[in-house]
């Protein structure tokens, strides 16, 4: 994880394994994984696997985060939290406006565009490359206790001090100028 990880001034958390078969770490995403605002985009939230959550764990989180977004705080574009701990996969489209694809129990907040659902990467033409961090977060409490309501940024900080661990994974996006 480099340096300037959106998390890299928390507290330390063990590490465990996130993949996906919709990308893998360190690539481009799919064109259907781009926002519906994109020619191609579709706004599809990826499938995402886990495995070796710490002893403890009681229930994870997933965020997908742009850092790089030209806001001065970067772009949450998902949050997932009470996903229960006997949980370890989210299948592709799992963060359509429903939810349907979530397990029991968990539930969706508002992104930076204020729906409760999954909005695919649309980074402005020519910014540059953008990373995306797919985080599923291991937590030591069943339900992390926001409001479904709650911003993006308000789970992070009120998941700092729960974190058992953090799997991740990194896509990335850049459209051209």
């Amino acid at each position: 994880m480099s340096a300037n990880a959106p998390f890299a001034r928390l507290p330390e958390a063990a590490s465990f394994t996130v993949t996906s078969t919709t990308v893998r770490d360190g690539d481009a995403w799919p064109p259907e994984q781009f926002s519906s605002g994109v020619p191609g985009g579709k706004d599809i939230s990826p499938q995402l696997s886990w495995s070796g959550g710490p002893d403890g764990t009681k229930s994870y989180a997933v965020t997908i985060y742009d850092p790089d977004a030209p806001t001065g705080s970067g772009f949450w574009h998902w949050a997932v939290a009470d996903i229960p701990a006997t949980v370890t996969e989210l299948p592709e489209g799992a963060g359509d406006h429903t939810g349907s694809g979530l397990p029991e129990g968990a539930f969706q907040l508002p992104n930076d565009v204020r729906e409760a659902r999954f909005i695919g990467a649309a980074p402005p033409a020519g910014h540059g490359l953008h990373r995306y961090f797919v985080v599923v977060h291991a937590l030591d409490v069943e339900s992390i206790g926001v409001p479904a309501d709650a911003t993006p940024a308000l789970l992070g900080f009120t998941m700092a001090g729960h974190t058992l661990g953090r799997a991740v994974l990194i896509a990335t996006a850049e459209t051209p100028a």
